[in-house]
């Protein structure tokens, strides 16, 4: 899936929609286990090592469509910066392709702004089960919509959406160091073994590198994200930001470092290797 591919929007819906279930299944597990490593209440007030699942149903629910909705945009993207890059360079007789790694920044970025519209509410209902304040992501869920009479409608939506601006701060990082780095990792490969297909097993060691460096780098933004969707009360970023200084300095932003990037890492290998799979098994591009 080279960058001059032409992309298929069913392709790309699909393959995403795959890889985020997939992934978000099957590594459910350590996500819960970091979660409440970041939690303010503690690793073991927050439920420890027992109901790991706890919440997977607001996983199963939303991690389909916000991984969709990421490769349709990240794709079209990508595409539509490529093509307009090969004209302007065919017009003005220009070579090299020192723009795409800006492209595919630019492309992950807009990506993360359309999923975060599905992940997260689904992070907040999620996290919320994770953390043990509520049995279940549907009680969790339940909790939220019962504060329409006093919130409104619009109170109940911001809820629902509470650490968005930190969610996106965070993504949108994350993808940017990602996703460069897997697809210059796939065109080196290429250009080593003179094919234009990329395998899963490859796309998914690519992914899982690429994966490890953006998580270490971003997790005192994630452990900011979790402690904002987790108040009982809607904070402030910047106050939030200096209470966790004060209450456990520094440090507390690196909590969970090792199941994030453990869970990343793995993740990144699962959700760029099915991807690979599943877009080269519905395009009929080359090896699986």
């Amino acid at each position: 899936m080279s960058s001059q591919t032409p992309w298929s929007f069913s392709t790309a819906l699909l393959a995403g929609g795959l890889a985020g279930t997939t992934v978000d299944l099957s590594l459910y597990p350590l996500d819960t286990l970091k979660t409440r490593l970041q939690s303010s209440s503690g690793f073991l007030a927050s439920g420890g090592f027992s109901g790991i699942y706890r919440g997977v149903g607001s996983a199963i629910v939303g991690s389909a469509p916000g991984a969709a909705l990421f490769f349709c945009t990240y794709e079209f993207s990508k595409s539509f910066l490529s093509a307009r890059r090969h004209a302007k360079q065919v017009a003005e007789g220009q070579t090299g392709d020192w723009a795409a790694p800006i492209e595919h920044m630019l492309a992950a970025s807009l990506g993360e702004v359309a999923a975060c519209a599905v992940r997260v509410p689904t992070e907040v209902v999620k996290q919320r089960a994770q953390a043990g304040q509520y049995p279940s992501s549907l009680f969790a869920l339940r909790a939220i919509l019962s504060q329409h009479r006093a919130l409104g409608i619009s109170g109940v939506w911001m809820e629902l959406y509470r650490g968005w601006s930190v969610t996106i701060m965070r993504e949108v990082p994350f993808t940017v160091i990602q996703f460069p780095l897997w697809e210059s990792m796939k065109e080196y490969r290429r250009r080593k073994s003179g094919r234009d297909a990329i395998s899963a097993v490859e796309s998914g060691l690519f992914g899982s590198a690429a994966g490890a460096i953006a998580a270490g780098i971003t997790t005192p933004l994630d452990v900011l994200k979790t402690r904002m969707m987790l108040a009982k009360e809607k904070t402030a970023m910047v106050p939030l930001l200096r209470q966790i200084l004060k209450d456990s300095g520094p440090r507390a932003f690196f909590a969970g470092i090792g199941p994030r990037v453990l869970w990343i890492s793995a993740g990144g290998a699962i959700f760029l290797g099915s991807y690979q799979w599943a877009y080269n098994s519905l395009s009929g591009e080359g090896k699986l």
